[in-house]
């Protein structure tokens, strides 16, 4: 084997990580030293993200951005994984139909989004734009809500149909989706900070530890044959590993039985493993505590600090590695139309969120609100990118929130992409899918407020 540089697959990955971890070392000594960098709030994994990303395009270095898709693909499942494993209260996390309220929370923001949406785009193609392929508006909830992958998919589909450029401009609308997450989520961090509303994260100070925070009772000891880091990790990929044989032979079960079928669920599956890989996790989980209590096993395998620790390290990579790898040339045509269409989206999503956030998660309202906005308008880590400046160890319910809402939202989210493939079919089409949307929008608004406060009426 050649282990010299030119063995570029050998040493590729090793020099990406090595141009991600750097930054975030560089940023990082930036933050602790310049006091309105402080000040701003401005995430370490954002700010290496973004200096990754000027520096790719000044030629000062080479990213890689399959390589930097791949980190972000498998840091979302890993760092998930790792959240999923740890032991929690019950008493203090429990909230009752959390997994339904935060689906219909996602899947009314997708409503919301393609309202606006197509509202802009049948405007704009009756009036300015006549040339415009009206559907277009909902690439607005694939770009936003659903993330690159999506509006990837549904952006060819429509440019095949006719919307020239339209798999540029939904890769420009994520793209546009999440530098809103991160910039004007960041914005919005320090608005509520000022106002007294949220306070960013406590950073411990020496007097401030003690062993409890390290581990609880009847854990493994740190003197043992084995290094307990390492046997977090293990769980983390093992899990992993299930995870991947899991998703393999469903989308193989389902092939046998249809091909048409296992071809429409199977880049479903694959694009959500995060969330089959939090499920087993959580069923690993609950093995683990029926074997202490059965007396089956002795001591507590997980360690919540350590799993805090992975979690954090992974999130931290995929966040760096997403921001590099945007294409700001998805962002050229259309631009007019674009910047609108980002605009609106970014606002009438935050506004909706504050209304139903504010239902949905009364004890937690801040740490809901922030979490979402940063989901529903980049992905899932700019969600968690945000909650960790003001829950950086996940106390509250919010960042599980996301994995058991994404869950629940593919139920309910389904008729999405029914309304995706039936606006393309004509402009009258387009307008009968944008009543739809707003009817079901109506729907779960109703849904959502009667699961919030029905307990309490009755």
């Amino acid at each position: 084997m050649d282990y010299s540089a030119a063995n570029t697959a050998l040493w590729n990955i090793v020099i990406q990580l090595g141009l991600i971890a750097g930054a975030i070392l560089v940023c990082n000594m930036l933050r602790n030293k310049v006091g309105f960098i402080r000040s701003a709030m401005m995430p370490v994994a954002v700010m290496a993200g973004f200096v990754l990303l000027i520096l790719k395009y000044t030629g000062l270095i080479r990213i890689d951005g399959e390589i930097m898709e791949i980190l972000v693909y498998h840091g979302i499942a890993l760092g998930f994984i790792a959240m999923s494993l740890r032991v929690t209260n019950r008493e203090a996390n429990h909230s009752d139909h959390a997994a339904l309220k935060s689906g219909a929370i996602i899947v009314s923001s997708y409503m919301v989004q393609g309202v606006i949406g197509l509202v802009i785009s049948i405007t704009l193609g009756y009036t300015v734009m006549p040339g415009l392929f009206k559907a277009s508006g909902l690439l607005l909830p694939m770009g936003f809500g659903q993330g690159p992958g999506q509006a990837n998919n549904v952006g060819t589909s429509y440019q095949n149909l006719g919307f020239a450029g339209g798999r540029s401009f939904g890769l420009a609308i994520a793209a546009a989706g999440y530098l809103c997450a991160c910039i004007v989520g960041v914005i919005l961090l320090n608005v509520l900070a000022r106002r007294g509303s949220v306070k960013p994260a406590k950073r411990f100070s020496d007097d401030d530890l003690s062993v409890g925070f390290f581990q609880d009772q009847n854990e493994l000891p740190v003197a043992d044959s084995v290094d307990r880091l390492s046997v977090q990790l293990a769980m983390v990929l093992v899990t992993y590993l299930v995870t991947y044989l899991a998703t393999w032979g469903l989308t193989s079960a389902l092939a046998a039985v249809s091909e048409g079928l296992a071809k429409t669920l199977n880049t479903l599956l694959w694009g959500f493993n995060f969330i089959i890989g939090s499920a087993i996790a959580i069923l690993l989980r609950a093995l683990l505590e029926k074997g202490r209590k059965s007396g089956l096993i002795e001591r507590q395998y997980q360690n919540n600090y350590l799993l805090n620790r992975i979690s954090g390290f992974f999130f931290d990579i995929m966040i760096v590695a997403g921001i590099a790898s945007i294409n700001i040339e998805d962002l050229s045509g259309l631009w007019g139309y674009f910047l609108l269409m980002s605009v609106c989206g970014g606002v009438f999503t935050w506004f909706h969120l504050k209304r139903v956030c504010r239902w949905a998660y009364p004890d937690y309202y801040y740490e809901g609100l922030i979490s979402m906005y940063g989901m529903m308008t980049g992905t899932i880590s700019s969600g968690i990118l945000l909650l960790r400046e003001i829950d950086s160890d996940f106390k509250t319910p919010a960042a599980n929130n996301l994995v058991s809402g994404s869950s629940v939202g593919i139920i309910l989210g389904a008729p999405v992409l029914v309304l995706v493939s039936l606006a393309a079919r004509s402009d009258m089409m387009t307008i009968v899918v944008c009543g739809i949307a707003a009817a079901y929008l109506a729907v779960l608004l109703l849904l959502l407020h009667k699961i919030s406060f029905g307990k309490k009426k009755n």
